[in-house]
């Protein structure tokens, strides 16, 4: 298997998994919390779908998603690069939106995600991305991270989930 093919296998879990967790929910529960400092899971779904679109789309020389109309459904004031890295309760608190409008985007950061990766060979991996970085960080390393970084979100989702349901 090559690194390509890896990562297509890797992208290819993160909207099931984030949609197995999400679809279904009331309002109520994608902003409840588990404490008050917390992330909810409207802000960890958002911020899965901010960050795969920002970091993708960095990589690959693309627009954002985000820049086709999801700002403005979203209507969160936040910067066109925010992804929700360092925000605050009161930021997390901001994001709130239905589980249909949550899961419509990151379908299509998926969906993204996967034309970027169809159109890129091994070689392309071992492109710098980021050179603020000690070592630089590779486009391979960018894609591995971000998709890592989104199961692990989704990952909470489903955790917060079940406690929510549970009680």
């Amino acid at each position: 298997m090559d690194g390509i093919a890896v990562l297509k296998d890797l992208y290819s879990r993160i909207g099931p998994t984030v949609r197995s967790a999400v679809a279904g929910l009331p309002d109520d529960a994608l902003v409840a919390r588990l404490d008050p400092g917390a992330n909810t899971i409207a802000w960890l779904a958002w911020h899965i779908g901010r960050d795969q679109d920002v970091q993708v789309a960095d990589a690959a020389g693309r627009d954002q998603v985000w820049s086709r109309g999801w700002a403005e459904r979203f209507d969160v004031p936040f910067g066109p690069d925010d992804t929700g890295y360092g925000h605050r309760s009161d930021d997390v608190a901001r994001v709130r939106a239905s589980a249909d409008l949550l899961l419509g985007y990151v379908d299509a950061v998926a969906a993204e995600s996967a034309d970027v990766l169809a159109g890129l060979e091994d070689a392309d991996l071992d492109v710098v991305v980021d050179d603020s970085w000690d070592p630089p960080v590779t486009r391979g390393v960018r894609l591995v991270s971000v998709g890592l970084d989104s199961l692990e979100h989704a990952a909470q989702i489903a955790y917060v989930r079940g406690v929510l349901e549970r009680t």
